[in-house]
């Protein structure tokens, strides 16, 4: 057996691994859609917290916000949620479809399982927290569980997720001391860094 033939079988042997062990049709364009999605729900909600709110020369700390407009913001994010899942199911199963590859299995389940432990953990605790009428920490700490949920899923998926994870862990957590600019920190996380991230996955791996 030559070199070329010996490396040629280990490198097929290594991407029979990797697909055995990490979901990779995962889908850098729904991460670009993710983004857009959330940047369009961080300004319907710029308008409804601000549009006819005066600010005074405290800024944004001292804004408040009534039942109506909570519940508008609640609706929003709902709905950015799950245009954002859907997306990423949809063109995930295209993807896997195209590389003859199969969307649900063992992988993808253990990807959703410590994606969805610290998710569903973080969201039970925002509820409390929004039952208390705490909504100062709500929008940090959406960036940061959402992070670590990122972080936890990253080893069975692409490598990529890692990053965006810290990245979104350390906007939350500045975005704790900016305490009242909450919905522009949500925009930088969930709307620009799923765009450039996506942007990456895509080129680096949907167009291969």
């Amino acid at each position: 057996m030559s070199n070329e033939d010996y490396l040629k079988d280990l490198s097929e042997i290594k991407q029979l691994m990797t697909k055995s062990s990490r979901f990779i049709s995962l889908s850098g364009l729904s991460g670009i859609l993710a983004g857009i999605y959330a940047l369009i729900g961080a300004f319907l909600g710029y308008q409804i917290i601000y549009a006819n709110n005066s600010i005074s020369t405290y800024g944004y700390r001292t804004l408040v916000l009534t039942e109506d407009r909570m519940i508008q913001i609640f609706v929003i994010a709902f709905v950015v949620v799950v245009a954002s899942i859907l997306t990423g199911i949809l063109l995930s199963y295209s993807k896997a479809k195209k590389r003859d590859e199969v969307l649900w299995d063992a992988t993808s389940k253990r990807l959703i399982i410590n994606f969805a432990i610290p998710l569903v953990t973080g969201g039970f605790f925002i509820l409390l927290l929004i039952e208390k009428e705490v909504y100062a920490y709500v929008a940090p700490l959406t960036l940061v569980f959402y992070g670590l949920a990122c972080v936890n899923a990253s080893k069975y998926t692409l490598g990529d997720i890692r990053y965006l994870g810290l990245t979104m862990i350390i906007i939350g957590l500045i975005s704790v001391y900016f305490l009242g600019y909450g919905l522009f920190f949500w925009a930088l996380g969930f709307g620009i860094c799923h765009i450039f991230y996506g942007s990456l996955m895509y080129l680096k791996h949907d167009r291969t």
